[in-house]
Order: C-alpha cells, then structure tokens, then sequence
C-alpha cells in the first residue's frame, strides 16, 4: 500500500460523535455482556456469584493488559495516518497483534497452572468460592490469547479512524455469547462453568475477525523484532499504569472478599456496573486519542488542544447524565442482579459514591484519552502510582483495618479519581503535552 494523504483533522461535535459513537458501542459491548453474565450466575446463589467476582476481576486484568496494547497502538497508528502514511499505520497493527497473541497464550498458562493459587489469595483461603473461582478462571483464561488480538486490532483500526469493523467485530461476538451465557448455565445444567465457556468463545471469535482484517489490509505480516521492541518500549509507561490500576481494583476485591461473601457479591455488582459506565465514557477518550494524535502527526498542536478542550466539556456533560440515570435506579438496580436482600443491602451503601464518581470520571477519562494520544504516558504513569498508591490504595486497606466496609472502599476509590483529576488539569494547563510530530 502506497502512502496517501490522511484526512483533514477537524474537532466538530459531528466528527468526534463520528469517532466516538461507534467506539462506545464497541467499549459498551464487553461489559454489557459482563452484567447479563453477573445477572445470570447471581440467580445461581451468593457462592457462585462470589466466585465470578474474583474471577472476573482476575479477567479484568488480562482485559487491561489488552487497553494497554490497543492505547499504544492507537497513539502510533494514528500518528503515522495524520503525517499521511496509511500504510505504516497498519504495519503498527501487525506488530502489535504478534504481541497481543504471545501476550495472550502466557496468561492462558499461567492461569491455567496458577489459578487456584490466585483465587485463594483473593478470597483469604481456601473454600467454596475459591474452588469455584478457580475451575470458572481456568476455563475463561482459554479466550485471552483472543481477547488481546482483539485489543490490538482496535487499537490500530482507531488509529486510522475506523470505528465501523471494530463495531462488527466485537458487537457480534458478545451479542453470540450473551444469548449462549443463559443456554449453558441452565438449560445445558453447565451452571458457573457454563459462563466461563460463553465468554471463551466470544473473545476467540473477536480476535479471529481482528486478525482476519490484518490479512485483508495486504501488508507484510511478518514479526518485526526491532518494531515490537519499541511498541514495548513506549508502552512500559502505559503498562506500569495498568499495573497500578489492577493492584487497586484487585485489593479492593480482596478487602471487599473479606466483608464476607455478600459485601464481595455487591462488590462485584457496583464495580461492573462502574467499568460498565467507565468505558462508556471512555468512548470520547478513543476519539480524542485518535484525533490528537493526528493532528500532532500532521504538526497542528493548536488543533490537539482544541480537541482536548471539547472532549473534556463533553465527558463532563456525560457523566452528569449518567449520574441523574444511576441515581434514579437506586432502588431497582441491584436487584436485577441478585436476590438476595443482604447483597442489595450492601449494593445501597457503595450506591452514593457511585452517583458522585460519574461527572469527575467523564473528565478524567477524556483527558486521559488526550494524553495517550499525545504519547505522554510517562506522565500518566507517573500520575496513577502517586494516586494509587498514594491514595486509594491506603483508603481501602485503612476501611479494612478499621471495620468500614463496602462504603470504605468505594470511598477511597472516589479519593483515587479526584487526585487524577487533579493531575490531568495541571497538565493540561502546562501544554508540555503538545509535541508534534509523526512520532513522538
């Protein structure tokens, strides 16, 4: 493929709702699947739903490692499609897709020796929930070599901003799983494992689309060492902040399990319903990571900033809407996700810094979104350690320590979102973010 010129880059409302509709749908798809998942197996008993809370937060990772991937590959991809070169753009693809699969078949492994070990460090100890967490990880951990394709072939397809087969290619897939999720768990009699099963199939048919889109773009698949190299190089700063994200949310599982099986049951309620609205949001970080990354790419920093400014004004209004929908279903919501009044009991008490978190969050999501596509995650990784380890996670193990519950930890988590907030203001007050040119 010859280089042709990229596209004007332009910042209207229309063009970002361009971008960002259809990556909503595709960042809504996989935890929207994750709440039919939670509603199903919560209607299986407080064990089962426990037991998929570890799991699914241990999966959270794996997803997490796979955001690290696609948010890399967007900030290059999109880089080299601004300076007018479609094709390496692509072959950033490539490169990242190697990766994402090597990446993938170790945490298949590694689960698949480890998991019973790591679900009983979860839970606090041996017992029903981590047996069944670990029988429902070994199964699932078989669609993370899938999962990571998919990330990577997101990442480079946002780069060149189309957002049309990334819809296709994970919309239908989860759609397919979400209607084989109830099939397996009752009808088939397969109960929790039957959930693990739905889930493998649906990130192993994504990954295989993704990967199928690579072969059709007709560039040279061949593994690149030397590329790889410094897509990992330039994605250190990216996965140090994932480390830093999971170890949050892992310790909050962990002292949520310790409330007992109905705080760590609400939990897991609350905080999928959290990253449910989260990537939402985050729609317009993926439009504002590939419109600021082309306009830096094509030399134009005064578009980037226009760009940031718009996107944070619209996360903002977002997450105020969100919070108005989240509180008027305080009182219905948990309850389609479990019938047992003690874990809608304890789902009320995180329900209020739920509501509070959504505007803060809007904002932080859409600058975060600013910054990748800049390249300038060392100072998102810099910004998430001193918050994480400097605010949330003390905040959660003091709830532990001093007996206050689901509301602690939902606490510290909203002290966890207001320093980033914080931090990403100031940096976009500095404007040493803004550096132009194809590769950063």
């Amino acid at each position: 493929m010859s280089t042709t010129p990229a596209p004007a880059v332009t910042a209207s409302p229309r063009r970002i709702a361009a971008l960002a509709l259809p990556a909503l749908v595709v960042l809504a798809a996989e935890p929207l699947y994750v709440l039919v998942d939670t509603a199903v197996v919560g209607h299986l008993g407080r064990v089962p739903l426990a037991a998929l809370a570890v799991g699914g937060t241990v999966m959270t990772l794996t997803a997490w490692v796979g955001t690290v991937v696609a948010y890399g590959t967007t900030g290059r991809s999109a880089r080299r499609f601004g300076a007018g070169d479609r094709a390496a753009a692509v072959a950033e693809g490539v490169q990242a897709s190697w990766l994402a699969l090597a990446t993938g078949v170790l945490v298949a492994v590694a689960i698949g020796i480890g998991g019973g070990a790591l679900a009983r460090t979860l839970v606090g100890g041996p017992g029903e929930v981590a047996d069944a967490a670990a029988g429902w990880l070994r199964i699932a951990a078989l669609g993370a070599p899938g999962l990571l394709l998919a990330a990577a072939g997101n990442g480079w397809l946002r780069g060149i901003q189309d957002t049309r087969r990334p819809l296709l290619f994970v919309l239908g897939p989860n759609l397919l799983s979400a209607l084989l999720c109830p099939l397996l768990v009752y009808p088939a009699g397969l109960g929790l494992v039957g959930s693990a099963v739905a889930n493998a199939i649906a990130q192993t048919l994504s990954g295989v689309l993704f990967a199928a889109a690579l072969v059709r773009e007709r560039v040279s698949l061949r593994p690149r060492p030397r590329v790889i190299g410094q897509q990992l190089v330039l994605s250190r700063d990216l996965l140090v902040r994932g480390v830093a994200f999971q170890a949050s949310f892992l310790s909050a599982t962990a002292v949520a399990a310790r409330f007992g099986a109905a705080a760590v049951g609400a939990h897991q309620i609350a905080v999928q319903l959290w990253f449910f609205t989260t990537l939402v949001l985050d729609a317009l970080a993926i439009a504002a990571q590939s419109l600021v990354g082309a306009a830096l790419g094509a030399g134009d920093a005064a578009g980037a900033r226009f760009v940031a400014r718009r996107v944070a004004l619209f996360g903002g209004l977002c997450g105020v809407a969100f919070a108005v929908l989240i509180a008027a279903g305080a009182g219905v919501v948990p309850s389609w996700f479990s019938s047992d009044p003690q874990v809608r009991e304890q789902a009320m008490t995180a329900w209020p810094w739920f509501v509070a978190l959504q505007p803060i969050g809007g904002v932080v999501f859409a600058l975060d979104g600013v910054l990748i596509g800049a390249g300038d995650v060392r100072y998102l990784r810099n910004l998430t350690i001193v918050c994480a380890f400097g605010g949330f996670l003390p905040a959660i193990w003091l709830a532990y320590g001093f007996d206050l519950g689901l509301g602690g930890i939902w606490a510290g988590l909203t002290l966890f979102v207001v320093l980033r907030l914080a931090g990403l203001l100031l940096r976009m007050r500095s404007g040493a973010w803004a550096v132009v040119g194809a590769v950063r």
